[in-house]
């Protein structure tokens, strides 16, 4: 028993999988699936009130953007040498520590997608504007559905449909850029000096407040490596997977610099100073209710594609978990037929949702996530400082270590601020991240006395 107890039998440098229903395009738009939701269209309302100019609102999301940028390039070293379904598990667990994997895998299951999940579905009920009509969790709990039932169907069925929605989304995306930039002449950019100024606040208050900022912008770019849950299913995974994260992620900062460039330039600041819905009172400064009305509509394609994205991914890293024997078996893959998803395991997820959508709140939702998603993508992130390639060598990604230098760094200031701003949320974010440590005895116990029983 020289490895560590429940190492992986599976190796690194085995066959590809039987079965890659998936291509570079399906992976790519899972990618900007998973990152557009309801943070682009809410949060420069905000921004511009504390950071008091346009041009600084444009210049916080650009940086979220570079950070995001380095995520989806480290991630993308670590997935050409993992080509299996998993994520942050899989790298945790083939490449620093069993516990390490299991630590992220709960992380995965309780806060990475069963968290974000409930919030873009519960975002997606408040958008919608129906909760009157409906009571409270009703509609977010229809789209959870919906989208279990879409990715049930089948991997290519459920990612096909999800590639003409996120097709739509960014056609209708472009057309809103296009609609505001010819009716800018229309409307007046003005920025109170009262209301909108940085001039008198010191420089180190500033920076904390942009870096304060920065730490909620970061929250629209999670996501970006969304392709590695599902490298198992993708042709060619090793140059595709990357590939998708690094694409996907480019697209998605172009569309949230061109989406913001309009919110902060083209509209009134008057009108979007301080406000949660800074996409619709822009789209009403601009050309009025039938334009905000349009707008809506972008936004709730975002929030369902998003829902969609991650119940697509999730599902992927439980059923990497049970194969190796930290979740039970029947949340694996059904079967190797081509295409066939892990359908308990989406459900599972489905579920699991559904009973945080009715039991929290968007507020402490949000910060919870903030810090804890964080935390692990940090972590992940720096293995590239110190393990090795089946070659032998270190991986380093391009730009080594400036792009790890500032992932790490960026995901690790959001983490501390989320902390200090919500010292609660952070605690939970922390139980939760120590959860599978505390779990792993009792799994290497089982496993000492399934090989005990088996003489291995």
């Amino acid at each position: 028993m020289n490895n560590p107890p429940l190492e992986s039998p599976v190796t690194d440098a085995e066959a590809p999988p039987e079965h890659t229903p998936l291509g570079l395009g399906s992976a790519m738009f899972l990618v900007a699936a998973s990152m557009i939701g309801a943070g682009v269209y809410t949060t420069s309302g905000f921004t511009l009130a504390a950071l008091g100019s346009p041009a600084w609102v444009l210049v916080a999301w650009a940086t979220g953007g570079v950070i995001a940028i380095c995520g989806a390039i480290c991630y993308g070293a670590l997935a050409r040498e993992l080509t299996e379904s998993g994520g942050e598990y899989l790298f945790l667990s083939r490449k620093l520590h069993p516990i390490a994997g299991l630590m992220a895998g709960w992380v995965s299951l309780l806060a990475g997608f069963t968290g974000a999940i409930a919030f873009a579905a519960t975002t997606f009920e408040a958008y919608l504007g129906w909760q009157d009509a409906m009571p409270k969790g009703v509609i977010a709990t229809t789209v959870v559905v919906l989208a279990a039932i879409l990715h049930t169907l089948g991997v290519r069925p459920g990612a096909r449909v999800q590639d003409f929605v996120v097709i739509l989304k960014f056609l209708l995306i472009a057309a809103f850029v296009a609609i505001a930039i010819a009716m800018r002449s229309s409307a007046v950019v003005d920025v109170p000096a009262e209301r909108l100024t940085n001039e008198s606040i010191p420089w180190t208050t500033f920076s904390l407040t942009f870096a304060t900022q920065l730490m909620y912008i970061s929250l629209s770019f999670s996501g970006f490596n969304a392709a590695v849950y599902i490298a198992g299913e993708v042709n060619n995974a090793s140059r595709n997977v990357p590939r998708a994260m690094l694409w996907g992620t480019c697209l998605v900062t172009l569309c949230y610099m061109l989406l913001n460039a309009v919110f902060v330039l083209a509209a009134p600041s008057e009108a979007i100073v301080g406000q949660p819905d800074v996409a619709t009172k822009a789209a009403e400064a601009i050309a009025g209710d039938t334009f905000a009305s349009f707008v809506r509509v972008v936004i709730l394609l975002g929030l369902f594609t998003s829902v969609s994205a991650m119940i697509m991914s999730g599902p992927r890293v439980y059923a990497k978990m049970a194969e190796d024997g930290f979740l039970p078996g029947w949340f694996r893959f059904s079967g190797q037929i081509a295409g066939k998803p892990p359908v308990a395991a989406i459900w599972t997820q489905a579920a699991l949702g559904i009973l945080v959508i009715y039991a929290s709140d968007l507020e402490r939702l949000l910060s919870y996530l903030g810090f804890t998603l964080s935390v692990s993508a940090a972590l992940t992130a720096s293995l590239l400082f110190w393990v090795r390639g089946k070659s032998g060598v270190r991986i380093r990604p391009l730009l080594y270590p400036i792009t790890p230098i500032v992932f790490v760094g960026g995901t690790l200031l959001a983490a501390t601020l989320s902390a200090v701003n919500s010292p609660m949320q952070a605690a939970v974010g922390l139980g939760t991240i120590a959860f599978g440590a505390l779990l792993y005895p009792w799994y290497a116990w089982r496993e000492e006395q399934r090989r005990k029983a088996t003489g291995e």
